[in-house]
């Protein structure tokens, strides 16, 4: 049984989806790759107070790691992709051809960048971390002036 509620953020509203009463998606307005709405289940915000007291401690600088439960569904590639983005540190950027080497397959950058895109909690699971091989940014589903305005926020150039 799937459930969402919507929370503000500085990047607009957010809306979380949990299944079974796990988190298992995080989508911002305009995203791409975003399910229909008519996927997230009935409204329920007391759900989801755990990760609206993450997110609202995130957002003013106080914390660098999420600790939630998450269920993240997708094929076994996109999950042990997802689970490298979790391994990026606060503020840190890694390349997709690094997360390939890291997975064990260094030619499957293209790969690792289609799982990226297809991430289904953005924020929590740090995919806006991932740039160029030249240290250029690419595609966020976001939008990249969310990506950037994220990744300046991590490095300390100012809060949201």
């Amino acid at each position: 049984m799937k459930n969402h509620t919507v929370t503000d953020s500085p990047y607009g509203p957010l809306t979380l989806v949990a299944e079974d009463g796990t988190l298992c998606g995080l989508y911002m307005e305009d995203q791409r790759h975003r399910p229909p709405e008519e996927t997230f289940g009935d409204r329920h915000d007391g759900l989801f107070a755990e990760a609206e007291e993450q997110l609202t401690a995130y957002f003013a600088g106080e914390l660098k790691e999420f600790t939630l439960e998450l269920r993240l569904n997708g094929t076994p590639f996109q999950r042990s992709v997802w689970d490298q983005l979790t391994r990026i540190p606060y503020g840190e950027t890694r390349s997709y051809g690094e997360l390939a080497d890291a997975l064990g397959s260094p030619r499957a950058s293209r790969a690792v960048g289609l799982a990226n895109g297809r991430n289904p909690v953005g924020i929590i699971v740090p995919c806006h971390r991932v740039i160029g091989a030249d240290g250029n940014l690419t595609g966020y589903g976001g939008g990249l002036p969310r990506k950037q305005r994220l990744l300046d926020f991590e490095r300390g150039a100012g809060l949201f």
